[in-house]
């Protein structure tokens, strides 16, 4: 397993919940121009596809959440971790968390693709 120095992991919690913040503002405006498309379309298919992303900003949402909470979670063991010792602590490895790692390399790669998506649509449709 590998190991990170606390200050670094500390590093990159704050860029993983700056990036879902960021995500999760993206959410609340992709969310009013679907509100826009579905206005100004009524055909059928539009409607479905106004559905499916709306499915999907849930799902998204969904997601954010749980990681935000997760990552809180790795944040009270570091700062447990510095408590129980602070000698030293910027200068002391412990293990990295790679799935949390994964969790968040695969929202992002997924995310800007429903983003993508999301942008091709509301380009044809508005």
């Amino acid at each position: 397993m590998s190991e990170k120095y606390i200050n670094e992991l500390h590093s990159d919690h704050r860029q993983w919940l700056s990036e879902l913040t960021l995500a999760k503002d993206e959410m609340k405006s992709f969310q009013l121009r679907l509100e826009e498309v579905n206005a100004a379309n009524s055909d059928t298919e539009t409607r479905a596809q106004v559905e499916h992303f709306q499915n999907q900003f849930i799902r998204e949402n969904e997601v954010i959440d749980i990681l935000k909470h997760d990552i809180a979670e790795y944040e009270k063991e570091l700062a447990a971790n510095v408590a129980s010792n602070s000698t030293a602590s910027d200068h002391r490895k412990v293990a990295d968390h790679p799935e949390l790692r994964d969790r968040m390399e695969s929202f992002s790669h997924l995310f800007h693709e429903l983003k993508g998506e999301f942008m091709d649509f509301v380009g044809r449709k508005l």
